[in-house]
């Protein structure tokens, strides 16, 4: 059975681009002479784009940082397994579409749309659809890692953010969100650290040693973590880290 599904796909693939033009699926135009590829090449485009997909969700957006704090945040409460990876990714996810949808607004509206109703070409809907994302990454892209990245790729002096490439900003950008995530890290590690600090102080001043302080300091930093509200302080803190 799963050789005779397997010669239909390989069936279907092969097949003329006409074949599926007559179930309704057209052939794109790509470039201003009017170009246009069949069906095949449209499918394998579109596979394509699904597997780097994933790479530009998290390299060209503020998912980066969130993760990252996220973990950081988990790894100093002193519990690595909650909440688990799906929650955090779950969560990260969410919270980057939410911070994000200005810029997904725009580029829909700006490229996405007028293509779709063939009022532009796609070489002009894909320089308008990237701008707003290299808006976005400008603004959070420290100068000294351009500048970084501009002296290692031996580019000419930056003049202006237009003249910056996408194959300079990506890094510089991804870089600069390390950078970011790892400070607001650290802050969020301090008074964490402190009670642990504390209670292995008094732990040793009361002669156990062989008792755990993170068993005794887990309560605490849960207790504080719930009465300060900390989960709504992160997310305040990330998102307004983008707006501001």
């Amino acid at each position: 059975m799963s050789k005779f599904f397997s010669c239909i796909l390989f069936g279907l693939l092969v097949m003329p681009g006409g074949a599926f033009a007559a179930q309704g699926l057209e052939a794109i135009t790509i470039a201003n002479d009017g170009k246009s590829y069949s069906v095949t090449l449209q499918i394998l485009a579109v596979m394509t784009l699904l597997t780097v997909l994933p790479s530009l969700l998290v390299m060209m957006t503020s998912f980066t940082r969130i993760i990252i704090v996220l973990s950081i945040l988990r790894q100093a409460m002193g519990t690595p397994q909650t909440p688990s990876n799906q929650i955090l990714l779950g969560l990260a996810l969410f919270l980057t579409f939410f911070i994000m949808s200005p810029i997904f607004e725009k580029a829909n509206t700006e490229a996405l749309q007028p293509y779709l109703n063939d009022e532009i070409v796609a070489d002009v809907a894909i320089p308008k659809a990237i701008a707003p994302f290299r808006e976005f990454m400008l603004r959070q892209t420290r100068d000294s890692d351009l500048a970084m990245f501009a002296r290692i790729s031996g580019a000419e002096p930056i003049q202006s953010s237009e003249d910056v490439p996408l194959s300079l900003l990506l890094p510089a950008f991804v870089t600069s969100e390390l950078k970011t995530a790892f400070q607001i890290g650290f802050m969020i590690f301090i008074p964490f650290l402190i009670i642990d600090m504390v209670v292995a102080s008094v732990l040793m001043s009361m002669g156990m040693m062989m008792l755990s302080p993170l068993i005794i300091s887990l309560p605490f930093k849960l207790m504080l973590f719930v009465l300060v509200d900390g989960w709504a302080l992160i997310m305040e803190t990330l998102a307004a880290s983008f707006f501001n």
